[in-house]
């Protein structure tokens, strides 16, 4: 039973049996301390992809420093969001799409349609992103297509076989590579610190549709499903009780801090090398290809270099992270969705009343409850069961139909749903925390407070807007 008093769980005990290191079973430590950071580097670099960089680029080049206060929220919103995520897995023993099914059978069939959709379509976004940088290192060698298929099955290969261990430490070298060649730029091209500091002040842009640029650029940093399984990578570094939770919060806090990094870096270069300039590039992964040109006729051809390694290191993370999280998330509702049967098939189903799954509190009849197959999911989200075949499956799934678009191009219907369901999936993640996270499926004592639902309302207001966007700005008379 998870210790929800926020102290160290003295009896050494955990909630599915997770071992650390040592191979003893994990309990809270006394403190925080930067030794146990992990799950944060993994979220940082699948979140911040390519996309976000270009994004990020493109509102330096357009409006200098003007937006680097929305940057800064951006982060602070994708911390609370992380934060909401993490508590709930801490604090009462469940994982998100357990929480997720409690709020009623709707919530499952949007996530199946949507990592189904999404997972078909990103997978040939991310290989092709993973393979631009390496056909611009390597142009001779082979057509940018097969550079795809080749990071795809590495990614493929790493994750099948993959241990969260070995997992994290690669993923933290390659967050070191992303960390190096993005502080070099911004220091290379030499930022105007006056103005930097001066964009720091929220002032909107004199343009036009200057308020929905802002809240794309607060929405896009570091935001993808990668934030929901954030509480999953915590659960496979062995943190199961609320003893882990000022360790988890450190750690989330790291992850975004690294993250404005990054997108801050790269606003100075997007301000001082394009806006400047009145430079311009093209949105998507190639506008990163032109980056580097632009780089290499400005610096010279080791810094272009430079910079394509760092592309290659941000793309590839995005697309391990995102085998890896997502496929776990997808396991955890298969292991929910056969309980679910079997509970159907018995007769049996929720727990008597006044008890829980979790020993976390009571349930108050609010929603299904897991039923005492709950540690199931448990298991998969310490990835004790990552080579369970749904695992595997989706794995899969995200690599070889992709393969398809690569050769073939994108379904035009296709990529019109991708994305409304990708607009529509952050607002769902942040009005779902703050639902379960106010409610009594969670332990008093680590329900929101203001500060929390203040940030996860903002959070889902901005993305509610911009999802309203997205499907507002879909051609739907060519869609039918």
């Amino acid at each position: 039973m998870a210790d929800t008093s926020g102290n160290a769980d003295t009896t050494g005990s955990t909630a599915t049996g997770n071992t650390g290191e040592t191979g003893k079973a994990l309990s809270g430590p006394r403190k925080s301390s930067w030794k146990y950071i992990g799950p944060g580097i993994v979220v940082a670099a699948t979140g911040v992809g390519a996309g976000d960089l270009v994004a990020t680029l493109i509102a330096g080049s357009n409006f200098g420093y003007t937006l680097l206060w929305a940057a800064v929220i951006g982060c602070l919103v994708k911390i609370s969001l992380a934060e909401a995520a993490g508590r709930w897995h801490l604090s009462t023993g469940r994982t998100l799409f357990d929480g997720w099914a409690s709020l009623g059978r709707w919530t499952s069939w949007f996530f199946v349609v949507y990592v189904v959709i999404w997972g078909f379509v990103y997978g040939a976004a991310a290989m092709s992103s993973s393979g631009l940088p390496l056909q611009a290192l390597f142009p001779d060698v082979m057509d940018l297509e097969w550079w795809a298929v080749l990071t795809g099955l590495v990614g493929l290969v790493f994750v099948w076989f993959n241990k969260y261990e070995v997992f994290e430490k690669v993923m933290t070298v390659l967050v070191g590579v992303m960390f190096v060649v993005t502080v070099y730029l911004a220091i290379r091209v030499t930022p105007n610190l006056g103005d930097a500091f001066a964009g720091l002040l929220p002032v909107l842009p004199d343009e036009k549709d200057s308020i929905l640029n802002t809240l794309g650029l607060i929405g896009g940093v570091g935001g993808t499903i990668t934030l929901a399984a954030y509480g999953y990578w915590v659960n496979a570094k062995g943190w199961t009780n609320t003893g882990w939770m000022k360790v988890m919060r450190l750690d989330n806090r790291v992850a975004y801090i690294t993250t404005g990094i990054f997108v801050i870096s790269m606003l100075f270069v997007g301000a001082e090398l394009l806006h400047s300039s009145n430079v311009a590039i093209a949105s998507g992964d190639k506008g990163l290809i032109q980056l580097g040109d632009i780089l290499e006729d400005e610096y010279g051809t080791a810094t272009a270099k430079f910079f394509l390694i760092g592309f290659f290191a941000t793309s590839f993370t995005s697309l391990i992270g995102v085998w890896h999280g997502v496929s776990l998330m997808f396991a955890d509702f298969v292991e929910r969705y056969r309980k679910d049967r079997a509970d159907r098939a018995t007769g049996e189903g929720k727990p008597p009343a006044g008890k829980t799954t979790s020993g976390e509190g009571p349930t108050s009849g609010e929603g299904s409850t897991p039923g005492e197959g709950s540690t199931s999911g448990e298991e998969v989200a310490s990835g004790a069961r990552e080579r369970s075949w749904p695992f595997r499956a989706y794995l899969l799934w995200l690599t070889f139909p992709p393969i398809v678009l690569l050769f073939q191009g994108e379904p035009f219907r296709l990529i019109i749903l991708y994305g409304v369901l990708g607009a529509a999936f952050l607002p769902f993640l942040a009005l779902t925390l703050v639902w379960l996270l106010n409610s009594s499926r969670t332990p008093a004592e680590w329900r929101n407070g203001i500060l929390s639902n203040s940030m996860l309302t903002i959070a889902g207001l901005i993305f509610v807007i911009l999802c309203v966007k997205q499907i507002w700005d879909q051609p739907w008379s060519e869609f039918f």
